[in-house]
């Protein structure tokens, strides 16, 4: 079957990392083809070369036979590439007809053709076999129907490639089958979808092919049929940690933090312990519930059911100052949209989480609030010139550690990270993990939230998976093995 796109010796360097080192891959006129491959293994910044949202350093793109050395998105879009994001690229307040039309002219310059664009909604709806109204507006969809919609505006866009980067992670379990549909359908109409999932099941469910990319590097494509779950997970693996990981022998005390059949938020029975000087490393994909258990502990989210016990007594939280005063603090992924205030200074962020404690009938005692500050900054050796310097100021690393500050601040004794080192360069990375070994040895517990699996290898005292909502499984120390736990991770 011939080639309908193929990437030839692509390279594309940052700063330090190379994303693509002389990467090609050739994609086939209306198969389902899949590409898999561990984070930071290079493919969003394939997805970005191939819509024209970055440019390669050196290389080239062949779309239909005609090779290209730079693109932009208006000439990927023109040769027929399409791409649905996990972050919808639409407009709440517009209709679904606008939406799908949206920077097409349907119309003269001065007023848009909207009977057209309803009509022709109408068409692409039918044709896929939803029943979404063209006239509602999109911030009124579900998910799921929000993503036919991105669906239909490729096809409204007459796309030939369609690129589905983790189409299934943010959908119920029940929609996926639809989606299937729908990708089986485009399929047979001649149209080419890329379908990029961490998830392995899936990946035997829908693909023609499969691909793997390794450390920015293309590894192998094999025809579906013709490779086992064992194999593609070996393929993806394939190295050695290659990060260096602080030592640290202090054991495990008796159980501080007790979890028994918690259910809520997505996430089912979850039953699981954290012991006193222990660092538990929370395993899984993309979706599999991680996060939203750590904000069920973290008071956050209420949960459903179950029982979640501190020192053996049995805890209900109504929101998070709850948690923090029964001792967890939750240390979150997205550290600048909810575990600093960027635009304050870190004198004024550090003691945020223990203003009850620093105040007195109602008054901050602003002196023990600089003192606490000063106090964190210089134990976490946060990097700044001032303490008056705004948070948005400082590196990703020393953003991490006012974050960690604030929940230390706090006089909490569990600590939950989530993500903990994303985003952050090497070094700030091993300053990260210095502090959690010296917190865990100090007799605090963490509850370390990792998708990158040697972090997770390297800092662990025990590791517990889930896969959609449920514990898939437990290793101890001497199981630990990265196809383990993606083993685990896919549900194996």
């Amino acid at each position: 079957m011939a080639a309908i796109l193929e990437l030839k010796g692509i390279r594309k360097e940052y700063p330090g990392v190379v994303a693509l080192d002389d990467f090609s891959i050739s994609f086939e006129e209306g198969e389902i083809h899949s590409i898999m491959g561990e984070n930071g293994a290079g493919k969003s910044t394939m997805i970005k070369i191939i819509t024209g949202a970055i440019p390669a350093d050196c290389g080239k793109v062949i779309i239909n036979g005609r090779a290209f050395e730079k693109l932009n998105p208006a000439i990927s879009k023109e040769n027929g590439i399409g791409a649905i994001y996990q972050e919808f690229n639409m407009i709440p307040s517009l209709s679904v007809a606008e939406n799908i039309f949206l920077g097409d002219k349907t119309g003269n310059a001065i007023m848009p053709d909207f009977k057209f664009m309803h009509r022709r909604a109408g068409e692409i709806m039918n044709e896929l076999g939803v029943n979404i109204d063209s006239r509602r507006m999109v911030g009124e969809l579900t998910t799921a129907q929000q993503q036919l919609v991105e669906i239909a505006k490729a096809i409204g866009k007459k796309c030939r490639v369609l690129i589905m980067d983790e189409p299934s992670a943010s959908i119920a379990m029940a929609e996926v089958e639809n989606m299937f549909r729908i990708v089986r359908q485009l399929k047979a109409s001649g149209v080419t979808v890329i379908y990029i999932s961490h998830r392995i099941d899936e990946v035997f469910q829908i693909s023609d092919r499969v691909s793997v990319m390794r450390d920015g590097r293309y590894i192998a494509t094999k025809p579906i049929r013709d490779v086992t779950k064992k194999e593609l997970i070996a393929m993806m693996v394939g190295r050695e940690l290659t990060e260096s990981f602080p030592g640290r022998s202090a054991p495990a005390g008796e159980p501080v933090l007790e979890v028994e059949n918690l259910s809520g938020n997505g996430d089912f029975h979850i039953s699981l312990e954290l012991r006193k000087g222990e660092i538990l490393g929370l395993g899984g994909l993309v979706g599999a519930g991680r996060t939203e258990l750590a904000k069920m502990l973290a008071g956050d989210i209420r949960p459903s059911s179950g029982e979640i016990r501190v020192n053996g007594r049995s805890v209900r939280f109504r929101d998070s100052s709850q948690a923090i005063e029964a001792g967890i603090g939750l240390v979150p992924e997205d550290r600048k949209l909810e575990g600093v205030f960027l635009n304050y200074t870190i004198e004024w962020n550090i003691p945020v989480m223990s203003l009850k404690s620093i105040s007195k009938f109602g008054v901050i005692d602003f002196a023990k609030a600089k003192a606490l500050a000063e106090e964190y900054s210089k134990r976490l050796m946060i990097k700044t010139p001032s303490l008056r310097q705004l948070v948005r100021n400082l590196s990703g690393g020393n953003q991490q550690k006012v974050a960690v500050a604030k929940v230390l601040a706090a006089k909490t004794n569990i600590i939950i990270f989530d993500e903990p080192t994303r985003g952050i360069d090497v070094g700030a990375k091993q300053e990260i993990y210095r502090l959690m070994n010296e917190l865990a040895e100090q007799g605090m517990s963490i509850m370390m939230i990792s998708s990158e699996m040697e972090e997770l290898l390297g800092m662990s005292d025990r590791i517990v998976v889930l896969h959609e909502g449920r514990v898939s499984g437990e290793l101890k120390k001497e199981e630990f093995s990265q196809e383990r736990v993606l083993e685990l991770s896919s549900g194996i």
